[in-house]
């Protein structure tokens, strides 16, 4: 397993690499001498090679181009991903929130996989604050997972799909339902409900160490929601409807899909306060701290903060 990051250093220069023994970062481009890429991008693009070349290298703490973590900021893995699509693949989530708004569960969603464009140049990382958008009052966190495209693909069969998966990492798809309810209606969107600011990391887990955990078209990888750290969301990767593999066969159905795309899983069941209601927890306000957590993925943290007026 490698976990990948991306991170800035002191100089304030972005650089990638990976964890070693969870306490250092290698700097990939400058610890192999320029063997490897700055960035997880270029990486990706030609992943499979590069991985074998990983395989056989060894790094320790005292090496050049290994740095403590504790003197590095953590970005988000993919700071500026090709795209990101969002779907909507767990049945308990979808089921759950149409009944809380007085909607019935679609039948077309049992026969397809759908998802939506959101935006990619307003990606967050571990830690980074997140700015409520100053026309929402609902705002709200969603516990998702994400997989990366590692590999070049079109019309990509549900068989051969985890080929073009590099891995996978923990996603919060932030939503002001305000505005996404209003927008919505007219029967298009969401699109200014969600484009403000989409987090992921703090690093991509390869797919090779999430391998035994599958369970059914998931995972068997608990997933938990806190605010300022009260356990508001729990449950489970396996429960999951449509598989990636499914995903990214409908994804890349007429469409070339390029490494260092992402593509998310829609909210697990309990993963937001629309599904929970209100009874259980207000929408998000300027000093909330949400932590996500998800088995191996680790955790990923962020604060709200007001938009200067």
């Amino acid at each position: 397993m490698v976990k990948f990051v991306t991170f800035e250093k002191q100089e304030r220069s972005i650089r990638a690499g990976w964890l070693l023994d969870e306490d250092y970062v290698v700097d990939m481009h400058e610890a192999t001498g320029g063997l490897l890429p700055s960035n997880l991008i270029k990486f990706l693009e030609n992943s499979e090679a590069y991985l074998e070349k990983i395989a056989f290298l060894s790094f320790t703490k005292d090496q050049k181009g290994v740095y403590p973590l504790s003197e590095l900021w953590l970005k988000a893995p993919l700071p500026v991903p090709r795209s990101f699509r969002d779907f909507y693949a767990f049945e308990q989530h979808v089921k759950t929130a149409r009944e809380n708004r007085g909607l019935e569960m679609i039948p077309e969603w049992y026969e397809i996989p759908v998802f939506y464009f959101s935006n990619h140049l307003a990606i967050k990382g571990p830690g980074e604050e997140i700015i409520k958008p100053k026309d929402c009052n609902w705002l709200d966190y969603e516990l998702e997972m994400a997989c990366i495209i590692g590999k070049e693909g079109r019309n990509i069969s549900a068989e051969k799909a985890d080929e073009h998966i590099f891995g996978y990492c923990i996603l919060n798809d932030w939503s002001a339902r305000d505005l996404q309810r209003k927008e919505m209606k007219v029967g298009l969107g969401p699109a200014k409900g969600k484009d403000f600011a989409t987090s992921i990391g703090p690093w991509i887990v390869t797919k090779d160490e999430l391998e035994p955990l599958k369970r059914g078209k998931g995972f068997d990888l608990s997933m938990k929601a806190k605010v300022n750290g009260r356990l508001l969301s729990e449950g489970n990767m396996k429960d999951i409807n449509y598989s990636f593999a499914e995903m990214i066969e409908r994804a890349s159905a007429g469409v070339t899909l390029y490494p260092g795309e992402i593509i998310g899983s829609g909210t697990v069941g309990t993963g937001c306060i629309l599904e929970l209601g209100h009874q259980v927890h207000r929408w998000l306000c300027e000093g909330d701290q949400v932590e996500l957590e998800i088995d191996i993925l680790g955790v990923l943290q962020n604060k709200i903060i007001a938009e200067e007026r």
